[in-house]
Order: C-alpha cells, then structure tokens, then sequence
C-alpha cells in the first residue's frame, strides 16, 4: 500500500505543501481541494488510485502546511491558482496530467483548462460545483469561512468540523480522524483554530466575477467528468443540465446521498473514479 511522500514546493514567490502518492514514472493526476480545506482530504482516494497513477495533493497557498499569501487582495484567486497549478506541473517536470477538482479546486481546473496551459490537462474531473455558483451557496459557505472559530480540545473541534462538513456524505471513520487532524492548528495562547488564512474569503470580495464564468466552461475541450452531490446548494440542477449542453459536454454521476461536496473517500467511490479515468484516458 502507497505511503504519502511531502514535498515543500517553490512556486511563484510563495512554499507550496504537496502531499505526493505513487511512482513518479507513473500517469500523473493534481487533485486540488475546496476553499477551507487541505490536500489531505484525498488521502483515502490518493492512495487507492497511487497504484496506477503518481499523484499530487496540494495545499493550497493559505491553507494547510502552504505558505500565506502577502498580498491576499490579488493572490487568493482562482486566476492565480491556476498560475500555480501550472508551476507546480513545471516543478515536477509533468508536461501533461489529469486533474480533480472540488468545489474550488473545480473552478481552478476550468480556469487551467480554459486559458492558455489548457495543453496541460489530459482530462478534467470537477466535484460538485459549476461555472455559475449561487448566491445562497456563497453567504453560507462564508458564515464558517469568515471568522475563525476557536476550540479548547481536538473533540470540540471534531464535533463542529463532522457538523459543518456533514454534506460530505458518507465517509468511512479514518476519513473523518484525518480531516480533524489536518484541519486545526495551535494558536500562541495554546487554543486550536482552523488551518487557513481568514483572508482566503476575499475570493468573493475581490474576485466575484471568477464565480460566473461559462465563456470560459465553453471553451474547455479536454475531456470532462461532473460528480454533483443531489442535495447541493452549489451545483444546482439547472447549472448541470447547462454544463452538459455546452463546452466539453461532460458526462455526470450524481450521488444522491451528499451535499456539497461528495468526499469521494470510500472504496466504491475510488473504483468509480478510477473507471471515469479510464474512460476520459480513452476519450
């Protein structure tokens, strides 16, 4: 069973975390996460698909073990994310890879796979978010993004993260343990807090127009993959019917027991993944 490898990355003025799984030699696959979360949500599927694929798990800068941004105003942004998933592709001297993207990390895939390194994805698979994301969605998403919660122990901070990520779905138990774990940090007086930058929510104050994007969506041409949670309020069901009438025309699994966004972390989930790659490998 593949081990994680951690590897601290020089990127555009910023110390990139990259959690690696795999044979370098291998087909290589970036899976970037959601706005408030870290590479290591993808531990479960990283290491079941790291036995045919090399595969990369950022953190994105301001989250995790990655380096925050000093100038949030302009560097927290989906444009410039895409900057740095194309640097840590020259980094790793990976000319062309797949890419699975939640919530965030869907939109930073669109964005690469839309402008000018759209050579440098084989395929695109986006996890539960669209080209257009809802207002609604967004005023939730920054009632617990916004303002740091602080916490006295690990199980306080459990309960509220099982809670707040409850739309998951189903997730086997070391999933969970994981996300506590990877989620907190020490503050200097000795409480735990969330692992991020608050400032990452100026995504929405300073770049809102990178949440309306179908010009872009139509352009993409790789190959393309949708997983959309039944029950979430970020990819609606008017937004998906869209998606699939225009640009790369992706096919869709909708898993009827998730929210935003589907953890993909149980065994039935990896296999499903690693058919939807074989196929998109094949388009």
């Amino acid at each position: 069973m593949s081990q994680p490898r951690h590897a601290f990355a020089p990127l555009l003025g910023h110390e990139l975390h990259v959690t690696l799984w795999g044979d370098p030699a291998a087909k290589p696959l970036v899976m970037w996460h959601g706005l408030a979360r870290t590479g290591r949500d993808f531990d479960a599927l990283a290491r079941s698909l790291s036995e045919t694929h090399f595969v990369l798990c950022p953190d994105t800068i301001g989250r995790g073990m990655s380096s925050w941004s000093r100038a949030p105003d302009t560097e927290y942004s989906v444009a410039h994310m895409a900057q740095l998933a194309a640097a840590l592709l020259d980094h790793f001297e990976i000319e062309r890879a797949g890419w699975l993207g939640t919530s965030m990390g869907g939109l930073v895939g669109m964005a690469l796979a839309a402008g000018p390194e759209a050579h440098r994805l084989g395929y695109l698979m986006i996890n539960d978010i669209g080209p257009e994301v809802p207002q609604d969605a967004i005023a939730r998403i920054r009632t617990y993004t916004g303002d740091l919660p602080v916490f006295d122990t690990v199980v306080e901070a459990g309960d509220w993260l099982r809670r707040v990520y409850a739309p998951f779905g189903p997730a086997p138990a070391d999933f969970w343990e994981i996300l506590v774990r990877s989620s907190l940090r020490r503050r200097s007086d000795g409480r735990l807090t969330l692992h991020y930058d608050p400032a990452i929510v100026r995504q929405f104050t300073h770049h809102a127009d990178e949440l309306n994007t179908w010009e872009n969506f139509a352009r993409i041409e790789a190959p393309c993959h949708v997983f959309a949670g039944a029950r979430s309020d970020v990819l609606l069901s008017a937004t998906l019917d869209r998606m699939q009438a225009t640009g790369p025309l992706p096919s869709v699994t909708v898993f009827e027991e998730c929210g935003h966004a589907p953890a993909l972390a149980r065994p039935e989930d990896a296999e499903l993944v690693r058919q939807v790659i074989g196929a998109l490998e094949g388009a």
